[in-house]
């Protein structure tokens, strides 16, 4: 027996046979004691109370295996499925299918702390490059001549920098045509790059991705060989849909996913091949022309002008990604119908916005955001008109033939009439 705190006396032998207390302990008195455990040791069981400890053990081993397995085999399945999305765009689509959409956020935002995008500095010799690499007019046939330079944003300007070149051509014409500009005054060794896209001599598809929005559409989620001629451009889609992020839904040729939201920003595409950008049930609505609809929060651009509350965080993404210097897309559509889109390294909302509005568009929206995917294809048939070798306008996470396998978000492809 042995007298505890507060006087209590205890007998050991009696408490460890009520399993309180088990082990041997040399105490600070030269006595021996008990280590306090709260479980019985196994010389302390009876047999059956040993069979039961062991069944309950081997559950629970058993139960965590199969959870581990389960969790393995899924994490196996987003790393090997179809497509050229990397390794860390997987893993993130994994988390956010599983309800870990904040951790991942929080684990974007905690990497742009660490190493946040570089202030001041000049373009990498292969951007200087692209920029320079600019399309002599005189080309071209006169009936689509090239845009008139845009106005650099940081001035002064570089060599090339606002110079619009031929990217791809249909019938001799150079139906989609892009420049090169810094985005802004602070940010000077990153690019964006603007494409524009003659409305007139191009018909635009819209395609599923295999996992956003998933389903069963009856156009694949790529672009396969004997669909190919003609190809001019591609372009990405916006944010989920599957988990509400986009705010809005994804319609293709009947089907919908998501529900179609009256406001939301919207690419309307219609059975002649047409394209339209505006806000749904006000500039644009379901009609039986309509073939396609893919929305993403709201318009950036509208009536020419940047919408007043592009500051407002909470409708660019989440927390304060908006004012982040990653990278953006966005598209739009000029007073005369053609379209617009952009796609840069280090753009807030703001600046994907200003761009969009300086390029020419009366009306834009935001696409999908981050380095696994934005992306702007341009397409050239020369040397085999039925698979056109695609070269991705600015570098990303995705290589440019992405759409010649299954994507596995949607995307817009563009094809000469």
């Amino acid at each position: 027996m042995t007298q505890g705190a507060g006087g209590q006396i205890t007998d050991l032998h009696e408490t460890a046979e009520h399993g309180d207390i088990a082990g041997d302990d040399v105490a600070g008195n030269g006595g021996r004691r008990r280590r306090l455990l709260p479980w019985k040791h196994r010389r302390d069981l009876t047999p059956a109370q040993l069979r039961r400890r062991q069944a309950v053990t081997r559950g629970g081993l058993a139960v965590g295996l199969v959870c581990v397995g389960t969790v393995g085999w899924s994490v196996g399945q987003a790393l090997t499925y179809p497509g050229k999305d990397s390794v860390m765009a997987r893993l993130a689509e994994w988390s956010r299918d599983h309800r870990l959409g904040v951790v991942v956020d929080k684990l974007e935002d905690l990497q742009y702390q660490l190493d946040p995008p570089e202030v001041g500095g000049t373009l990498p010799p292969d951007a200087l490059a692209r920029m320079k690499a600019t399309t002599p007019a005189t080309v071209h046939q006169p009936g689509l001549p090239l845009r008139e330079p845009m106005e650099p944003v940081v001035s002064p300007g570089l060599p090339g920098e606002g110079v619009w070149r031929a990217v791809a051509s249909s019938h001799g014409l150079p139906i989609v045509q892009a420049t090169y500009v810094r985005p802004d005054d602070a940010h000077t060794s990153y690019q964006a790059a603007i494409a524009w896209i003659s409305a007139k001599h191009a018909r635009f598809q819209l395609h599923p991705g295999f996992r956003e929005p998933g389903g069963t559409f009856s156009v694949p989620p790529t672009i396969p060989p004997g669909q190919r001629t003609g190809l001019v451009a591609t372009w990405n889609g916006g944010f989920r849909v599957t988990d509400g992020g986009s705010n809005g839904g994804f319609y293709l040729n009947g089907r919908t996913a998501g529900e179609l939201r009256d406001g939301a920003a919207s690419e309307v595409l219609y059975r002649d091949g047409s394209i339209r950008i505006g806000v749904w049930g006000r500039d644009v609505s379901m009609t039986p022309d309509v073939v396609g609809v893919r929305q993403c929060l709201e318009l950036m651009v509208d009536s020419g002008q940047v919408v007043p509350d592009i500051g407002n965080d909470a409708k660019w993404g989440v927390t304060d990604q908006s004012r982040m210097y990653v990278e953006r897309s966005g598209v739009g559509v000029t007073s005369s119908g053609d379209i617009i889109m952009v796609v840069g390294q280090a753009l807030t909302a703001r600046t994907l916005a200003d761009l969009m509005q300086r390029a020419g568009a009366v009306r834009a929206m935001p696409l999908d955001m981050n380095r696994a995917w934005p992306s702007f294809m341009a397409y050239n048939g020369s040397r085999d008109p039925a698979n056109p070798t695609p070269t991705n306008l600015l570098d990303f996470e995705n290589p440019a033939d992405r759409y010649y396998v299954k994507a596995t978000r949607d995307f817009v492809a563009v094809y000469g009439r």
